[in-house]
């Protein structure tokens, strides 16, 4: 197959080509008028930004990494527990800054029924932010709490000690 030329060719934009961001689900969030709680995970951490839409661009409210999680004395990672207490953590930030509701933004992520991302946003429910979400996505409690890892113990006092 040949590619596509000509005068009457029209490229689409760059980040859609290369499956980055998907513009429809990105206009209906910006529709909602609400905050966005932009969750990303990576190999190694998982990064919560609340973000709202500017005429000039998107302006970052708030924001909480599992990586700060050490400050509380719990090694972030990217598992379930260390996304549930970065949701809460982020919650907290976010309720600080006098935001009361959000809206999930997982971007191009899978999401999974009782994934990473589904523990972050209910760390960001039990933080205090209003968050629409349904009961039969979320992770157990028993792994939310780490009953899969070694060192639940942490969980516990670091939850308290965020909350605190």
């Amino acid at each position: 197959m040949t590619k596509a030329h000509g005068p009457l060719f029209n490229v689409g934009f760059r980040r859609r080509r290369q499956g980055i961001t998907d513009y429809a689900t990105r206009l209906n969030l910006l529709k909602a008028d609400t905050p966005r709680a932009v969750i990303r995970k990576s190999n190694k951490l998982v990064l919560v930004q609340i973000v709202e839409y500017g005429l000039e661009g998107d302006k970052t409210i708030c924001q909480a990494s599992s990586k700060e999680l050490s400050k509380y004395g719990f090694d972030g990672k990217c598992n379930t527990p260390s996304a549930y207490l970065t949701g809460l953590l982020a919650a907290k930030k976010a309720a600080a800054k006098g935001v009361k509701n959000v809206v999930a933004d997982v971007g191009r992520q899978t999401a999974t029924k009782g994934g990473i991302i589904f523990a972050c946003i209910k760390g960001i429910a039990d933080g205090g932010v209003q968050i629409p979400l349904g009961e039969e996505i979320l992770p157990a409690a028993q792994r939310i709490e780490g009953g899969h890892l070694k060192g639940k113990e942490k969980f516990s006092e670091s939850k308290k000690k965020i909350l605190g």
